[in-house]
This record gives structure tokens, sequence and C-alpha cells, in this order.
């Protein structure tokens, strides 16, 4: 991870302090005091302060525990989990029976979990065909796979424990997101205070409330956690530049591991950051070739292996998405189709309707949305106030925030899609018809992380002036100018401020839904099921089947494929002779009716009372079992 940035000016530039009057000294190998006069006279004479004696192994042991304990890294990982925790309460009370936002997409992807790990355990060569959308193929690469999580995945034995996996990964991802732009800020050169208020700007972005539903867009923390690897590795930071001395190869293939395990969650968020990381690339080999900076070999090995591993998951991810395109063309967006959920120009600026703070005040701008939920893309008021402030008044040098307001501009123009400037024809419209893999990128508001990831780094760079004029101040009021000194603490806590104004507009009114248990034992069912009424509600019946996954038809995903379709329309009628001729010949063999469970459809008012010929019905509280092969 990053190494932290200094407290007062770049660890590139800071010289060696020497301890302040009134404090015990550090010798660096043990806690011997020394007495004040004779410090200052070893001081004044540039010796170094005496050696003690090597401590033993178990003391030396207990020493490297508690400055763990103390390190910047650890209490940064504390404080986003507390973070996390506290942000999405009360969810950690109810892992076991609850889940964030609604069970539409939430319950959907804490089936894909389920079935990763069950396809891990029993037949990892099979995952891409799953029980649900019988009898189709590749039916896994629906919509995006969560392979990222394949570990977690692998703790998922029922119902119940794919759901307290997925509210942890819920949980979690808002403490990575936290840890990953902190982790990033600092190693650009940003101070504490900055870098946790700009952190916290970007993993509780008020747009974010809207996503509540969908943990691969929430599973960001691996962008700039990569970023932050990556340019550890290569010694580079905003205030120090590019240092040689400081390159560190294990980093970068750390940095380049972690852009896989995040395109694997998702090619939704996961295609634009491989285009983010090649756009990186031209630019740092344009410099190289301009500038000809100096490179170790194990710099260049590193990124010679770290690279071609990630690029050659991408592409394998990328070739089986592409088969599914090929065998699947419903799956293709138009145009048309991606324009009903770009966002419009004021999108940034109003926010969802699950914003506690907001979301009320905003109702009337959000109804002239086509699809509010994807439209709707606050940024944060508190954010953008500091990143405006940052664009004239920083610790980033003037050419540098020209670069961050022009990347912030150009993913603006992209983010809007279709919605830009003359239908999007110079912005996204050119990635749609020439960049391999962009058509498959059904919303393109969700490119609002990059735009709040700029904004998070200019904000950081607003407090981090702050604070450097605070501690210069102090300085310059110092009488004996011999020793660097700080701005009082009080000062500098009044810096992380603002990070109440972040997470004040980050809190959600989105509830935590209840979720339904199955009507019936699907481990006893025969396959292959079709449930009754299908559609909406079958995000469910694939939660269900976690429970034995049994062949199912019924199936929701990123698209509706034809074959699906026609075997929904077999069921019109049902009980009815034709139906049930029809689904026998398309190879149903179990019908479950859950009558009431689709208020408003056909289906609600079933009379489940009727026996038809030659089928065996079982009536239960909560469904009717219609076998169709009894006989």
């Amino acid at each position: 991870m990053a190494t932290p940035a200094p407290d007062t000016e770049p660890a590139a530039t800071r010289e060696p302090e020497p301890t302040p009057p009134g404090e015990g000294p550090r010798t660096g190998t043990g806690d011997t005091t020394i007495h004040e006069s004779e410090r200052w006279q070893r001081f004044a004479g540039g010796e170094h302060p005496p050696e003690t004696l090597r401590p033993g192994r178990w003391r030396a042991f207990g020493r490297a525990l508690r400055r763990a304990a103390r390190s910047e890294w650890t209490l940064a990982g504390l404080c986003s989990v507390l973070l996390a925790l506290a942000m999405t309460w009360p969810l950690a009370r109810h892992l076991t029976d609850r889940i964030p936002h609604d069970t539409g997409d939430p319950l959907l992807l804490t089936y894909i979990l389920g079935w990763v790990g069950h396809a891990l355990r029993e037949n990892p060569a099979g995952i891409w065909d799953t029980n649900s959308f019988w009898p189709l193929d590749d039916a896994y690469l629906f919509t995006d796979t969560l392979m990222g999580y394949a570990p977690a995945a692998l703790f998922i034995t029922s119902p119940t424990s794919a759901l307290v996996v997925y509210n942890l990964l819920y949980i979690g991802t808002f403490a990575l997101a936290f840890l990953g732009a902190y982790a990033l800020l600092r190693q650009l050169g940003a101070r504490v205070a900055g870098s946790a208020v700009a952190a916290a700007a970007f993993a509780y972005a008020p747009w974010k409330l809207g996503q509540a539903g969908h943990l691969q867009v929430l599973s960001s923390g691996g962008i700039a956690l990569a970023l932050a690897m990556l340019a550890r590795g290569h010694g580079y930071s905003l205030r120090g530049g590019f240092k040689p001395e400081r390159q560190r190869p294990g980093w970068i293939i750390a940095g380049w591991l972690t852009a896989l395990w995040q395109f694997a969650i998702g090619a939704g968020l996961g295609i634009p950051f491989v285009y983010l990381l090649l756009g990186i690339g031209v630019v740092v080999g344009l410099h190289w070739l301009a500038k000809r900076p100096r490179l170790r070999w194990q710099t260049l090995a590193a990124n010679g292996v770290g690279g071609s591993v990630f690029s050659l998951g991408v592409l394998w991810i990328a070739d089986k998405h592409a088969v599914v395109a090929e065998n699947y063309p419903e799956a293709i967006r138009d145009i048309a189709y991606i324009k009903w959920f770009a966002p419009t120009w004021q999108s940034f600026i109003i926010a969802p309707q699950e914003s506690r703070v907001w979301g009320e005040a905003h109702e009337a701008a959000r109804a002239e949305l086509t699809w509010a939920p994807e439209q709707a893309l606050l940024v944060g008021f508190t954010l953008f106030a500091l990143a405006m402030a940052g664009l004239v008044w920083s610790c980033w040098t003037g050419r540098q925030r020209v670069w961050l307001a022009l990347g912030g501009a150009v993913v603006f123009a992209i983010a809007m899609g279709p919605n830009f400037l003359d239908d999007g024809s110079w912005a996204w419209v050119l990635l749609y018809e020439y960049a391999p893999g962009w058509d498959a990128i059904r919303t393109p508001g969700r490119l609002a992380i990059y735009l709040t990831l700029i904004l998070a780094v200019l904000a950081a760079g607003t407090l981090t002036r702050i604070a450097d004029d605070a501690d210069e101040l102090a300085h310059r009021a110092r009488i004996d100018k011999r020793l660097k000194v700080k701005a009082p603490k009080r000062i500098h806590a009044l810096l992380f401020l603002p990070a109440f104004l972040v997470l004040w507009e980050g809190m959600t009114v989105a509830p935590y839904t209840e979720v339904p248990q199955a009507p019936v034992d699907m481990s006893e069912l025969e396959g292959p099921v079709l449930f009754l009424p299908a559609g909406g509600g079958d995000t469910k019946v694939q939660y269900w089947s976690i429970d034995g996954f049994p062949e199912v038809a019924n199936g929701v995903a990123a698209f509706t494929p034809d074959e699906q379709a026609g075997l929904k329309s077999m069921s019109t009628g049902f009980p009815g002779e034709d139906a049930i001729t029809s689904l026998r010949e398309a190879g149903i063999e179990t019908v479950v009716v859950v009558p009431g469970s689709l208020p408003g459809s056909d289906w609600d008012g079933l009379d489940t009372a009727i026996d038809p010929y030659g089928v065996e019905v079982e009536r239960t509280e909560t469904a009717v079992i219609y076998d169709l092969n009894a006989d």
C-alpha cells in the first residue's frame, strides 16, 4: 500500500528533523532517556544518539506489534471498517434475513455468488451454464459475474449463508472504497485530513445511494487501490514527481493483480478501467520516450509480468462475453436504448430518492428524468465546493490542476453518453463504435465513479494546502528557526470537519428489506422447473434455488433471451391443456404457481383449485405444485 505522505511536505524533499525539546528521544533501537542538555549537545555537535543493546526476540516482536497497532494504515483500515458499519447500520444486525434496498437485483447478485461457490466446489468447468435460464448455455455471463469475489463465495452452502456473504461484501465495498481512495491520495502527496475527507466523499457519494442494489457498481475500491499500488511501485507522486530510488517492483505486481481482480467483479466497471489503464500507459510511455527517466530492470520486469497476467485475464473473460454477444444478439444495446438511461446536464446535481438529505428536495427534478435510478448522480455539494476551490488554491501545481480539470471534463462528456453535445458523437459514440467491448455498457452514468475520484483529488489538494499554510505560519512564528514545527493539533483537527458534511450527504433512507422464504422445498423439486408468475420476481426464484440448485427456467439478467421469452409465452393460459402440452414438449417437468406473488398480474387471481387432466397436483399453504409428467 502507499507510503504515508509527510505531515509538512513531500517525503522526497523533507529534511531529517531533530527531536523537539520537551519530548522523549527516539533512538530507533530503544527508549533510553537522555538528559535534555546532553541531547542538545549531541544535536549541536551532529552526533548520533547512543546505541542501545539489541532487544530480545520476544521483546522485539512485541515492539513490532505495538508499532503495527499504531501504524497509520492500521488506523486507516480500522476507521474504514467502523465507518462502513456505521453508515450501513443496522444491516450488520440482520445479516441472515435482510438485504439492502430491495429484493430485485440484490437477490440476483446473491444467487450469482451462490452459484460461483457451488460451481467451484462441484464442477469448475461447468460454471458458465447456471441452473437458471434452463436450457440456455453460458447463462452465468448474462450479467456481471462477480468472479472476483470467488474466495468469499466458497463459504456459501445455503441461501442463508449466501445472504450473509452478500451483506458482508456490501459493507466491505464501502470500507475498501474509503481505504483505497485514502491510499491513493496519500501516495499522491495529500495530507491526512485532506485524504480522509476526500476518501469519505469518494466512498459515500450521494449518487451511490441509488446504486445500493448493484454490488458490482459499489465495488469500486479496487480501482483506487490498484492506482495507488502502481503509483507506489513506480515511485511516483503528484507532489514529489518520479523518484527512481523509490521504485518497488512488488507493489507494481500487486497493482496489476488488484486491477485484474477489479475487472473480474464485473465488466460494467471493468471495461472503462481497462481503457483508463491503457491511457495512463500511453502517457507514461510517451513521457519515458521524451525524458528517459532511469528505470530499474526489476521495474520493467514487474510491469511485463504483471501487465501480461492482467491482459491475459482480461482477454479470457472478454472472450467469454464475446461468445454470449455472438450467440444472443439481443444482448447488444443500441444508441436509443442507452440514451434512455444516460444522464442529462443536470443529473450530477440531482440526488437519488434514497438520499436522506436531498432526496425529497430533488423530487421534482427527478420527475423530469427518463430513468432516475441511473440518472440522479449527485457527487456531493461538499465535495464539489472543495474541488472548485482546489482549482484555484491547492497544493497541486497549476499544470496538475489543469490536467485534472481536463480529465474531469472528458469523463463528464463520456458519462453523459448520447445525451452529450451532438448526441454524443464526439465522445460516447466514438467509443461505442470503435472501442472493443464498449457497446456492452448499458449505463454510461456509472462513469461518475471517475468524476468523483477526480473531484476527490482536487478536494484533497485544497485541504492539504490549508494544512501546509497553517504549518508554515506556525514555523514563521517560531523564535528558534532551527526547529521545523507544525500548527497545533487542534488546528489540524478542524480540517476533518468537512468529513461530517460529506457523510451527512451520504446518509440513506433506503430500507433493508426482509428476504422472503422459499414457498417450497427447492431441493425436492424435480427439474426442469418453471415458477409462475414469471418475470420480475424471478430473482427470488434464483435465490431460492441456491438450496440444491435444481434446474429452473426462470431467470433475470442484464437482458432477456428470446428463448426465455418464448417459454414464458407458452405458459399463458396455464393450467389449460394447450399450455400444459407446450410446456411438456419444451421439457418442463414441474410447474410451481405462487398465487399473489405478483399482485396485479394475470396470475393474481388464478383458480388453483383446477385439477388438469394427466397432471398430479400438490397444494400447500404457499404454493401449488404441478407435476406435468406424473403419469
